[in-house]
């Protein structure tokens, strides 16, 4: 998952790219709300993380912007604010969540899989498609009662196959869902993630389409 980040806090930036990174999230990190309304602009991302505080526009004034301009992605506030009156703003306005600082990496995360969840129609922390069931809290896959805990970057790559079963995801589109701005990607990458979760399970598990990218199956075959 893509993530955007809008924090000025250079010691809290560092350390939510550092965490995310670790749950298999691509971070891409601004620092003022004038870079941070021209990326949610821009799109691309799975979900934004916005601070209020910042240096140059309020992160209220971003978000309801954003909203009023018709963008619905899923947007969770974090911050210090944490007047009840700040909380039924950013909510109402149409924060999808409102975290205050100081809070645990943990507990961001999950709510960030909430969110997700919510937007995707799912109830549990689990996408099962076809043979294929991915854990989102855990990381743990299962197909055909083979389980295994997969590393961030090849459980990133599954999430982004189930969350569109069927439908076939080029080398572009994956990479755009792993791999954050200014990060090297080797061209085949994607080809070794692909390699190594069929090690794990089987070579059905990922389809390959010739010249267009791959797929997970809707259905069992």
């Amino acid at each position: 998952m893509r993530v955007l980040l809008i924090e000025d806090d250079p010691m809290i930036g560092r350390g939510l790219v550092e965490a995310l990174g670790r749950e298999g999230m691509a971070v891409d990190w601004v620092r003022d709300g004038t870079e941070g309304a021209e990326a949610v602009a821009t799109g691309g991302h799975a979900l934004v993380l916005l601070d209020l505080g910042l240096p140059d526009v309020d992160g209220l004034d971003l978000l309801k912007a954003a909203r009023k301009a018709g963008n619905r992605i899923p947007l969770l506030v974090i911050t210090a604010r944490d007047g009840v009156d700040d909380r039924i703003a950013g909510l109402d306005i149409g924060a999808d969540d409102y975290l205050v600082k100081p809070f645990e990496t943990r507990e961001l995360i999950a709510r960030m899989r909430a969110v997700q969840r919510r937007q995707a129609g799912i109830a549990q922390a689990l996408i099962d498609v076809g043979e294929i069931s991915l854990d989102l809290a855990s990381h743990i896959m299962t197909y055909r009662r083979v389980a295994a805990t997969l590393p961030a970057r090849e459980f990133a790559l599954m999430q982004a196959l189930l969350q569109r079963p069927g439908a076939i995801l080029s080398r572009g589109q994956l990479e755009e869902r792993l791999y954050g701005w200014g990060e090297e990607v080797e061209s085949n990458a994607v080809d070794v993630l692909i390699h190594s979760i069929r090690k794990r399970f089987d070579k059905e598990v990922v389809r390959n389409v010739r010249g267009a990218g791959w797929m997970v199956l809707k259905d069992r075959p």
